[in-house]
């Protein structure tokens, strides 16, 4: 109540100044002089996970906001107080790699804000905060200090007592003019200073690890929800329903240093893309009931955080339960991947690797169709090339996973490199749009969707011309690249609003956490926009025509064997038959128990996955925020103090000099 009417008292005075000086304010309350005095900003932080051996990534260190001066630092610098340290992306690693050797300078640091510079990019050799093998604990085989990430720095997986902010282009900006305007006026009394709000309740209660967080309800489980698919649909009842499984699987979500800044672009969506456009090219092939082999498309979530979505999938196979209905593990024949296909291009050519789980006649076909279908598309200028033989495996990818289940699973990853990532800004924010080609990610879905006709039909005398009819779709590559992976139109394109009402417009393919409790037919209010999506473009291009087509849907369909597409749209969802299906990603070792608690479940000897599992989860929080305004600086408060008490000693002596004055002058009347 004081600080309100101290705040009416000051904006009534300034008020008062400005009408004398023929100005007009346009403030008229205190929250009109509050927004003028702090300026909120736009930025991404770095947030709070947990394992369950401790804790990485960022948060204030106590329960208390963090103010402190705006300066930037050269290399030369040390820190004489408490800042807020403003950096260019190519000083991130440097810096951070000092702070985790030399306390002293680690304790002057109170935030960093990180300056969004997108000139910059070019001039990079490379950025990712991610490991040099990243999970290499899942792979199938002993080279686990093999790079296949050169540039990976691992910064992401640190814990830093500390808030971190990706500042955004403006915010940049108005970051460098506090920076310049602090060096400029050090003999005055002000500062700029940054206020972070980045409170993590996991470091308010002391929960310093998955178990004791999720006791504690201050975490939830990092996860979201799969999409699979089949073409055509399967129908269980059908004595057909025991056909091989050709299974294709890309990934929808990425990882970053910052929470909310992890597009992706080459890794993974540029596969997602490839996938998606593969799928349609084939749903308008005209013998698609003649397949002698099922396809089925499965699209995972959470593989950046321990292969969340494809060990889930695998677990739910194993239980046979009603989200993957319709599959059967033992069908399973082939695995054919579609990892980072992105930047292939090079002087005109399209250039990819084939990276195969070993030599086997099932793996055999694979290459096979893939040279076939090479052959069929010569006009697009594509190659493709074995990998080195000196790899030592398979690269990072979903495809581990089905090999630590069973060494002799036959499968193939299609990528754009040979022995190490070509993508340069693997999980970072700097994986964007400016870092594939869309004209790459269209020349991998034409050799996929024609390698998987020539798999699916099963036959040496296929026709040229029923190959040379599965072509893509390039503008829907094109539509696809600007929804999924920019701003601008992002999630709110035609082709996204088409299908649901995004809760974003910029998207990002960080996995996100669990709210609910995991389902195969979950409240879609807690699904995320990209699986939505993925899971509506994939019924619809998977389905087959209806008789009754004209029958609309709000959310489920009467009929065994169709679902509900557009749902979201109002007054369009159609019922279409068709087998898709959200699959729960989330960790294989977390219960969900009927209070809405999670429960830790010990490790099973038979599952030697299971026991690699950190078992992921991120800190709740209350609010984030990220605020600059101006200060008196501490020395100007000490003159202020020491003003104060000489005017009120001069004050004193003055009072008692006139009171005996006055004395002396009364007694002489």
């Amino acid at each position: 109540m004081t600080m309100k009417f101290l705040l009416l008292l000051f904006l009534l005075s300034f008020h008062l100044r400005l009408a004398f000086s023929g100005q007009t304010s346009k403030m008229e309350s205190v929250p009109d002089l509050q927004s003028s005095m702090y300026m909120t900003l736009d930025g991404y932080p770095c947030v709070r996970l947990l394992n369950l051996s401790g804790e990485i990534g960022c948060s204030n260190p106590g329960r208390e906001k963090v103010v402190a001066p705006i300066i930037r630092l050269n290399n030369a610098t040390e820190l004489s107080q408490l800042s807020a340290v403003l950096l260019s992306v190519d000083e991130i690693q440097s810096f951070l790699a000092r702070i985790m050797n030399d306390s002293n300078f680690a304790k002057n640091v109170a935030g960093v804000l990180v300056e969004s510079r997108p000139e910059l990019q070019n001039q990079l050799k490379g950025f990712s905060p991610a490991q040099k093998f990243p999970q290499s604990e899942f792979a199938s085989y002993t080279s686990i200090n093999y790079e296949w990430n050169p540039t990976g720095s691992g910064i992401m997986w640190n814990p830093y007592n500390f808030p971190v902010f990706l500042l955004s282009q403006t915010s940049t900006l108005t970051m460098q003019e506090a920076a310049i305007k602090n060096q400029k006026s050090k003999k005055s009394y002000t500062d700029d200073v940054a206020e972070f709000d980045l409170v993590m309740q996991t470091m308010k209660s002391g929960t310093r690890d998955s178990e004791s967080c999720l006791k504690e309800n201050t975490c939830l489980p990092l996860g979201g929800y799969s999409v699979w698919s089949s073409l055509p649909p399967i129908n269980i009842s059908s004595p057909e329903h025991s056909k091989p499984i050709i299974l294709v699987l890309a990934s929808m979500d990425s990882a970053s240093f910052f929470r909310d800044k992890a597009l992706g672009a080459d890794s993974p969506i540029s596969g997602l893309i490839s996938l998606l456009a593969a799928v349609d090219a084939l749903s308008r092939a005209d013998d698609l009931d003649g397949f002698n082999k099922q396809l089925v498309f499965a699209v995972f979530t959470g593989e950046a955080w321990g292969y969340l979505g494809s060990r889930r999938f695998l677990l739910e196979l194993d239980l046979q339960s009603n989200a993957v209905s319709g599959l059967n593990y033992s069908l399973i024949e082939k695995v054919v991947e579609i990892g980072s296909v992105g930047k292939g291009l090079s002087q005109g050519a399209k250039n990819f690797f084939i990276h195969t789980t070993g030599v086997s006649s099932s793996t055999n076909e694979t290459l096979d169709a893939v040279r076939r279908a090479q052959d069929s598309v010569k006009s697009e200028n594509i190659t493709i090339s074995s990998a080195n033989a000196s790899n030592p495996g398979i690269p990072p990818s979903s495809l581990m996973t089905f090999l630590r289940k069973n060494s002799l699973t036959s499968g193939v990853v299609l990528e754009d490199f040979d022995n190490v990532f070509t993508n340069k800004f693997y999980h970072s924010h700097l994986d964007d749009l400016s870092n594939i080609n869309s004209s790459s990610i269209a020349a991998a879905a034409s050799l996929v969707a024609r390698s998987l006709y020539i798999l699916a039909s099963d036959t040496k005398n296929l026709s040229s011309s029923a190959l040379t009819s599965i072509n893509v779709n390039a503008s829907l590559v094109e539509e696809l690249v600007g929804c999924l992976v920019d701003c601008e139109p992002g999630l709110s394109c035609d082709l996204v609003k088409s299908y649901i009402s995004p809760a974003n417009t910029c998207p990002s393919h960080y996995v996100g956490v669990i709210l609910d409790e995991p389902s195969s037919t979950p409240d879609l209010g807690y699904v995320g926009d990209i699986s939505r999506f993925v899971w509506n473009f994939l019924a619809e291009r998977t389905s087959i025509p209806k008789e009754n087509a004209s029958s609309v849907c709000t959310q489920d369909c009467s009929n065994d064997g169709e679902v509900c597409i557009r749902a979201e749209t109002e007054g369009k969802g159609v019922c279409v038959v068709s087998t898709t299906r959200y699959v729960p990603a989330y960790s294989t070792r977390l219960k969900f128990e009927s209070g809405g608690t999670w429960t830790v479940l010990p490790p099973n000897n038979s599952d030697p996955m299971g026991q690699l599992d950190a078992v992921w989860t991120e800190s709740n929080w209350d609010v984030i925020g990220l605020r600059v305004y101006t200060v008196q600086n501490s020395s100007f408060d000490r003159l202020v103090l020491l003003g104060s008490i000489a005017v009120t000693v001069l004050a004193y002596f003055a009072i008692v000099i006139f009171k005996g004055c006055v004395t002396k002058a009364l007694k002489r009347d």
